[in-house]
């Protein structure tokens, strides 16, 4: 600048803004908490009529812990989805909620008690109850204030809690429910069952870990076979010599054996061992029954035998054999065993692994229990609820499957020395496998056969006037099929499959604290006796009554059962059920309690949403839908969204002894709630998620390019008024092209939110704002905005444009970005009872789409990217320092093209001095881009002088009013 040149710098309209460029999340968005809380946000959002309903229905997490990234993964997606839903003009309620009963809360209680030396089972299980209810109050304070942290929005004030007096009484109702419709029964079968926590658990409370367990090859004498069409016993001698060899990797059920199982379809052959190695305990000369399939892994587990077939064995000579149990006849064995083991077909049989035939053992598996119910094998009960054997059992009375803590106990070690013994073990080994385990004892699992309560899934229902409709698996199977949006679709198929197989419904847990099974049974009667329940709608309607005014403590209380009998029914003559509910029928309840009982819930009690992790479909989901399905005839839901786990960066799966969790709080910590937000916004929740230190570094640097786009359009809008407003119809081109993309952009925004897609919606916007805005219409506006005239045409439009895009842009994103978005809108209107979170998202006109305009703009910023590349070699090779030293020449082929270029200032668009557009051909020397064909462009530096106030370079600088000025600067100043 020459010396006699006035300085213009205060005279270009600089962007001025208040809004920071360092967000300074973590000290700054407890301020904004604080804030809305003082506003009532979510309640003066309820205040406003006539908008259509749309509930998410919060999936109870459990009060026993800090928050983990799970939970703010699964909150932040539901918060995203209830301000999206209000914004877009719904009445989006979110009640928050907690699971309180059962299992991890009374082994806290339990845990406490031992660490004092205390004996859980000698207090007054009252007491204890309450203080598992204190346990369970404590968390719920913590875990609120973590979600609310996260920027969840929602009732936080009067949120749902299974443990509520009113729920616990509901609950009992829906219970009592199934007791009235006739499928509740009690019933003695095999449940996954926890020797630690001695209790049977629900399929959706078991995970599986890698556990060794010992495997064993164990002979069965043949001792007799009987006749059967085409032949008679005796021409089977040679069988009556040989074994049938079964495989098993639980030793410890061997003592409860009733039969052995065969598969009918499978090839089964007579082999003799011919030769036995050294340390072998196969016998020389000995003749074992075994699948074809699997012969050759028989004779390599027995330490390399030899094994010579002899025969086939058809499915009818292996129906008609009678065995001995391993142990008939055993030093010790008091006669325990010395019955008779027939040979049962059995469809569950396959030769993928083992030796073809099954050890069955009714007590102790499914597919056991299935075929002695088929062929009434009697049921043996040697396993207590600790895991141990009888304390009468021969030989192996009192010892343990499982210790308390959960490790082997003697037991499998036991039971494989007496077949040692017996002469009956072919073969042993160790396996490791995937093995059911306890998710919160983490120790493993036994089947055991117990008597429990359960949900007849197949029953078919009673309507109270003795009409008897469809069963809950058919409501439930109907219900997923028609009654259910399912996102992604593939959990249809899951949770389809899973009911369409599923087992009837174990109710009962042996515990404590919990909503009780709330029924009689008659003393002395059989459970398939017809008043073996008692059915009484006044006892029902008297418990339900105390549990609303006392809880469900009023079961345990003194003189309850006569209190609930009544006047019509002796006390003596029945007796109390004292198991509690499965916590999953608690949480499956939900939808009564708060859906249908509550102001802030739903007209028809049926949720919008339900929205929770994968694992889910065998928890929640399921339960809900059983749970409902036996009460209100569907699922309590319209659509179920599930989503993936958080994994560390490398795809591992987080745990506290690898050392790569990462906490919420201590990514809040670090960034803020909002790049937690962020994170969850950029990731595909349909898979598993990745978080970690890279990968948050490279969210926040998405937040920061975000954030100056914002603060651009911030700074641009100061002062605006209504009266600088130019309607759209008066605007440049450039300026309703911009309002195109709005148009576009509010569609995909709103189908995003409506599918939601929020990692499509966030893509969408970010690329809008750091593509089309920062890199393209901010970048050719800058010089408009600084430089024109206050009331220039241009200036003015581009302004209103910058306020469309503001009141938009602070809408679209505020569902994710919570905190951000009310710093940008209070930054421009830093109303006192004002949120950007009271706001709707604003109607967006659709004639403001303009495909023909479109069409125009994209071809022009195709040979705009040819300029500004071949202006970026110039600017690296340091021949020019910025874009206005140049004024090019385009050679532009096609005339369509040409002619549309003619149409703009394609010298603003390219923020060049000047340039020159031609249709004759481009000179071998032009700079081209393959993917844009038929452009070339040839480098010019512009000419002129350069204007002290823009900073172009043209032939009209000078000889103005305002010195070193060009005639457009002039005119702005006022010359």
């Amino acid at each position: 600048m020459c010396a006699d040149t006035p300085d213009y710098r205060d005279t270009v309209f600089l962007p001025e803004t208040d809004f920071p460029m360092r967000a300074g999340l973590p000290e700054r968005e407890p301020a904004w908490l604080d804030r809305w809380a003082r506003l009532g946000v979510y309640d003066r959002l309820r205040e406003r009529t006539g908008r259509a309903p749309f509930i998410l229905h919060d999936g109870p997490p459990y009060a026993n812990g800090h928050l983990h990234i799970g939970h703010a993964l699964n909150k932040i997606l539901k918060d995203f989805i209830v301000r999206s839903q209000q914004m877009m003009g719904k009445d989006a309620r979110y009640v928050p909620g907690w699971d309180c009963h059962g299992l991890p809360i009374e082994w806290k209680i339990e845990e406490q008690y031992r660490a004092r030396g205390l004996d859980k089972d000698a207090v007054d299980v009252v007491a204890f109850r309450q203080e598992c209810r204190k346990f369970a109050e404590g968390w719920i304070e913590i875990q609120r204030e973590e979600f609310k942290r996260l920027g969840i929005t929602g009732n936080w004030a009067d949120p749902y809690l299974t443990m509520d007096f009113h729920a616990e009484a509901v609950i009992a109702q829906e219970f009592m429910t199934f007791l009235m419709n006739g499928s509740l029964y009690q019933g003695s079968k095999p449940v996954m069952w926890s020797p630690v926590e001695k209790t049977a658990l629900a399929e959706a409370e078991v995970e599986y870990h890698d556990h060794q367990s010992h495997t064993i090859w164990v002979q069965f004498p043949v001792v007799s076979a009987s006749a059967f069409p085409g032949k008679d016993a005796c021409i089977d001698t040679e069988l009556l010599s040989a074994r049938v060899v079964i495989w098993t990797t639980t030793p410890w059920t061997i003592p409860q054996n009733r039969a052995v199982c065969f598969g009918p379809g499978i090839a089964y052959g007579l082999y003799r061992v011919t030769e036995a190695p050294e340390g072998s305990t196969a016998k020389t000369g000995e003749t074992v029954i075994l699948a074809d399939a699997l012969a050759a892994s028989v004779a390599t587990a027995a330490k390399g035998a030899t094994l010579e077939r002899v025969r086939d064995v058809a499915a009818d000579e292996l129906g008609a054999l009678t065995l001995a149990h391993p142990f008939r006849g055993i030093e010790g064995g008091n006669g325990e065993w010395d019955f008779d083991v027939p040979t049962l077909p059995g469809d569950h049989v396959t030769d993928d692994a083992g030796t073809g035939f099954v050890h069955t053992a009714p007590s102790h598996g499914d597919d056991d229990y299935q075929i002695g119910l088929k062929h009434g094998l009697p049921m043996t009960y040697n396993v207590l609820e600790d895991g141990s054997f009888r304390p009468d059992l021969p030989i192996f009375g009192g010892q343990a499957i499982l210790t308390p803590e959960g490790k082997e106990g003697p037991a499998n070690v036991s039971v494989i020395k007496q077949l040692a013994y017996a002469g009956a073990l072919l073969a042993k080994g160790k396996l490791k496998h995937s093995y059911p385990h306890s998710w919160r004892s983490k120790a493993p699992l036994i089947y055991r056969n117990t008597p429990q309560w359960f949900a007849a899934i197949d029953h078919r229902l009673d309507d109270g006037m003795g009409q008897y409709g469809e069963t809950i698996r058919q409501r439930a199977l109907t219900s997923i099929d028609q009654l259910v949006k399912w996102t992604p679709q593939t959990g249809r198929n899951r949770l389809y499959s899973m009911i369409e197989a599923r087992p009837d419904w174990v109710l009962s847990r042996q515990r404590a604290w919990g909503v009780p099974l709330t029924c009689f049974v008659k003393r002395g009667a059989k459970p398939t006796d017809p008043d073996f329940l008692l059915r009484d709608p006044g006892v029902n309607a008297r418990i339900v009554a105390a549990f609303e005014a006392e809880g469900a403590d009023a079961w345990y209380a003194e003189g309850a059962k006569a209190r609930f009998l009544g006047p019509d029914h002796d006390p003596d003559a029945y007796d109390q059920v004292m198991d509690v509910l499965d916590v999953w029928f608690d949480s499956g309840s939900t939808h009564a309690f708060v859906l249908r009982d509550r102001a802030d819930g739903a007209a028809d009690g049926i949720a919008d949403l339900y929205l929770e992790g994968t694992d889910q479909h065998r928890g929640w989901f399921h339960s809900s839908m059983l749970q409902a399905c036996g009460t209100i005839g569907r699922a309590p839901y319209r659509g179920v969204l599930t989503h993936g786990f958080t994994l560390d960066e490398k795809g591992n799966k987080m745990s506290k002894s690898l050392g790569n969790t990462v906490a919420p709080e201590d990514v809040i910590k670090q960034y803020g709630a909002d790049i937690l937000r962020l994170w969850v916004a950029q990731s595909d929740y349909s898979v598993d998620l990745r978080i970690g230190p890279e990968i948050l570094k490279g969210v926040a640097d998405s937040y920061r390019r975000l954030r100056n786009t914002l603060r651009f359009m911030l700074g641009n809008l100061a002062g605006f008024s209504e009266a600088e407003r130019v309607a759209p119809e008066d605007m440049p081109e450039l300026e309703r092209w911009v309002l195109h993309r709005l148009a576009e952009l509010d569609q995909r925004v709103r189908q995003g939110y409506d599918s939601y897609d929020f990692q499509g919606v966030f893509q969408a916007l970010f690329n809008f704002c750091t593509v089309d805005l920062s890199a393209f219409y901010f970048d050719i506006r800058k010089d408009a905005l600084y430089c024109d005239a206050p009331d220039s045409m241009r200036r003015r439009a581009a302004r209103s444009v910058l306020d469309l895009l503001f009141h938009r842009l602070t809408t679209w994103l505020a569902p994710i970005l919570v905190f951000t978005m009310e710093d940008v809108w209070l930054a421009r209107f830093p109303d006192e009872d004002g949120s950007v979170h009271l706001e709707d998202i604003p109607e967006t006109p659709a004639a403001w789409r303009d495909e023909a305009l479109a069409g125009k703009w994209a071809g022009v910023r195709q040979v705009r990217r040819v300029v500004t590349a071949a202006l970026e070699i110039q600017r690296r090779d340091k021949v020019i320092g910025a874009s206005l030293e140049a004024a090019p020449v385009v050679h532009v082929e096609d005339a369509a093209v040409l002619a549309a270029l003619k149409t703009v200032d394609f010298a603003d668009l390219c923020i060049t001095s000047d340039i020159l557009l031609t249709a004759d051909p481009s000179p071998n020397e032009a700079f081209r881009l393959p993917e844009v064909p038929g452009v070339g462009v040839v480098f010019e530096k512009a000419e002129g002088e350069k204007c002290q106030r823009c900073w172009k370079i043209l032939p009209d600088v000078g000889g103005h009013a305002h010195p070193g000025t060009c005639a457009r600067c002039n005119a702005a100043l006022g010359g």
